[in-house]
């Protein structure tokens, strides 16, 4: 099985290089070579490569600049996308690609499903949207895993943020009125890898699998709630911080204002996914607790 990877330095990226690379041969590209900025440059490279596998974890994710820089937002999520599936159709091979709970305007108060109204509220969501619909349009096969709160070892992350900051300050004020699960990349890495497998093996189950999947940790917290498991954990482990979880504050998201509107309810229904690899996702303190173990440790 030929496999392509794009965004193999990202979060997911840098995951999906090691839970990819025992399926076949793997080919991983970042944007000096595979620059979605330029969708139809994308063409060769994938015609060149003929793979099975088309895995697509580049985007343009950085939420807030999006809103004034919309035309590159555009090519990077949708554009290079549509040329992503129309190359995946023509080669009959299966395209994978990771979308967003920012396709959603975060006002149902239950988790969404994959049939729940999209209404993003912001130039990333509505690029992230877009993308989608051209997968969906394009009639190639393929697996769109929305997920949320992705975080992971390699870069900056939320939970690094709180120990530097709980370190250097008393007390924390943090967002308490959105909610979502924490995902770490390695999850989603693991959980595309055996998608991958499964399919390959199963050729009725690959005929009947297209389509939209939320791909998250189960249960659900807040960033307020968050910060204080983090913190806990530190703690717990021997870290010495100034801020204690009972010094963690809840506040509202109107009080840090920023440009890009984000979704209050990030919670994402995940059970199509888990019927669908017959797998049971953890809930996201495992992961968390993980990765507090190895900042702590290092």
């Amino acid at each position: 099985m030929k496999i392509l990877l794009l965004g193999k330095n990202g979060q997911v990226g840098w995951e999906l290089q090691r839970a990819l690379s025992p399926l076949g041969e793997l080919r991983a590209y970042d944007r000096s070579v595979a620059n979605l900025d330029d969708p139809e440059s994308l063409r060769e490279l994938i015609r060149d490569y003929a793979p099975h596998v088309i895995v697509n974890a580049a985007a343009y994710t950085a939420v807030d600049k999006a809103e004034s820089d919309v035309e590159s937002a555009k090519r990077i999520n949708t554009q290079s996308v549509a040329v992503l599936a129309e190359e995946s159709k023509r080669l009959d091979s299966l395209l994978i690609h990771y979308s967003t709970d920012y396709v959603f305007d975060g006002r149902k108060e239950g988790p969404y499903t994959e049939t729940d109204t999209t209404a993003p509220l912001s130039v990333y969501g509505q690029t992230k949207r877009g993308g989608e619909i051209a997968i969906a349009t394009s009639d190639c096969k393929h697996l769109i895993f929305r997920t949320s709160w992705v975080f992971a070892s390699r870069g900056g992350n939320f939970a690094k943020t709180m120990l530097r900051l709980a370190v250097e300050r008393d007390s924390l004020n943090v967002v308490a009125d959105q909610f979502g699960a924490p995902t770490s990349a390695e999850l989603i890495a693991d959980v595309t890898a055996l998608a991958i497998y499964r399919l390959h093996h199963d050729a009725v189950l690959a005929a009947q699998a297209s389509g939209i999947y939320h791909l998250v940790a189960s249960g659900e917290t807040n960033w307020h709630g968050y910060a204080q498991f983090v913190i806990a954990e530190a703690i717990k482990l021997g870290r010495p911080l100034k801020a204690t979880p009972t010094e963690v504050h809840p506040i509202p998201a109107s009080a840090y204002p920023v440009p890009a509107a984000r979704p209050h309810n990030s919670r994402l229904q995940t059970q199509k996914l888990q019927n669908l690899l017959g797998i049971k996702l953890p809930d996201w303190q495992y992961h968390v607790q993980r990765l507090v173990h190895e900042l702590v440790q290092s």
